[in-house]
């Protein structure tokens, strides 16, 4: 079977910088690499295996050429590209929240939908950056003991908005330590040393547009839709790694050792749980990692049988770029992305 010639779109951005990163360390089989991204970056250069590549226009000659695109774009952008790049036969994988809820379209964790890349009809999209370590952590007790309803609270870091927001975080923290008035543009207020109960634009519901992701997302992932959900996002003063503590109730009581002793079993997750040492995850350990860290685990005490957990995962990668890779593996596995003969 040949390898499959990939486009990344969006490379230039926090998310397609560190799918080449990712594409390198995981050593994705692939007979060709090309990049694409705005206007403003045509021409740039950037290394890939000892390579330098040249970022190029998105148009549908080059998709054409391509059996597998991952795009990490705006969803305007991939609303536009992503149909486009299908009709051309190359296999969508999609970060945007263009696709993820469209009834034809998979939604993808590996490690606890994999098998669903295998109904794609040319766009599988990647979860949230907040849903994908919360259905990583309550997919192994899912499984065992059905969950009736989660709470969850995400403390997000601005990676999770874009290369901007870091660098705005940064100039904001200079001009505070500074006695300056930061400027704010990336969110409504001021973010250096503050938290904003904001994340994306509100609803009619009160909720937020994340926190109406989490619950839709997660249900279609884990092929639940009759579980509660709950959520407020929040957006913390950290560079990369999402934070959450996730109030769980299970159709049975379980205990905290049992939940360790799932979660510690299930690839892709790290239990990191020792209260005497003070050992929990934290944003800064989980950075640059593609585990999912679970902490905290103990029983509810408002909640008899319910657990509460603490959950910390790199954005940019399980939440972003290696979950998609991960997607184009099984893709591959399965020979899903060969062009059928006309």
């Amino acid at each position: 079977m040949p390898d499959p010639r990939v486009v990344i779109v969006g490379a230039t951005g926090a998310v397609g910088r560190v799918a080449l990163q990712v594409l390198e360390e995981r050593r994705f089989p692939l007979a060709s690499l090309r990049l694409c991204a705005t206007p403003r970056s045509f021409g740039k250069k950037l290394a890939f295996r000892g390579q330098d590549l040249v970022v190029e226009e998105a148009n549908a000659a080059l998709f054409a050429e391509c059996d597998l695109a991952f795009i990490s774009a705006s969803t305007a952008a991939s609303r536009e590209l992503g149909r486009l790049a299908a009709d051309q036969g190359c296999v969508v994988i999609d970060d945007s929240s263009a696709y993820r809820m469209e009834p034809d379209v998979p939604l993808v964790v590996p490690e606890i939908n994999g098998d669903d890349v295998g109904w794609h009809k040319g766009i599988l999209s990647i979860p949230n950056c907040s849903t994908t370590p919360l259905v990583m952590a309550l997919w192994p007790l899912h499984r065992v003991n059905p969950i009736k309803r989660v709470t969850v609270a995400t403390y997000q870091s601005v990676s999770g908005t874009g290369a901007a927001a870091m660098a705005e975080l940064d100039a904001q923290a200079r001009d505070v330590l500074a006695g300056k008035q930061p400027a704010a543009e990336a969110y409504p207020h001021q973010i250096a040393f503050n938290v904003l109960p904001q994340v994306d634009a509100f609803l009619d519901s009160g909720y937020t547009v994340e926190e109406q992701k989490i619950v839709d997302e997660t249900r279609k992932i884990m092929h639940a839709p009759e579980i509660a959900i709950s959520a407020t996002c929040v957006r913390v003063p950290v560079a990369v790694s999402h934070s959450e503590a996730v109030h769980v109730e299970l159709e049975r009581p379980m205990g905290p050792d049992e939940a360790r002793a799932l979660l510690s079993g299930f690839g892709g997750v790290v239990v990191v749980d020792d209260p005497a040492t003070s050992s929990y995850p934290m944003p800064i350990d989980a950075t640059g990692k593609d585990d999912v860290f679970v902490g905290r685990i103990r029983a509810d005490a408002s909640n008899e049988g319910g657990l509460v957990m603490w959950v910390v995962s790199d954005n940019l990668r399980k939440g972003a770029a290696t979950n998609a890779i991960q997607i184009a593996e099984e893709i591959v596995k399965r020979g899903a992305w060969l062009r059928q003969p006309v």
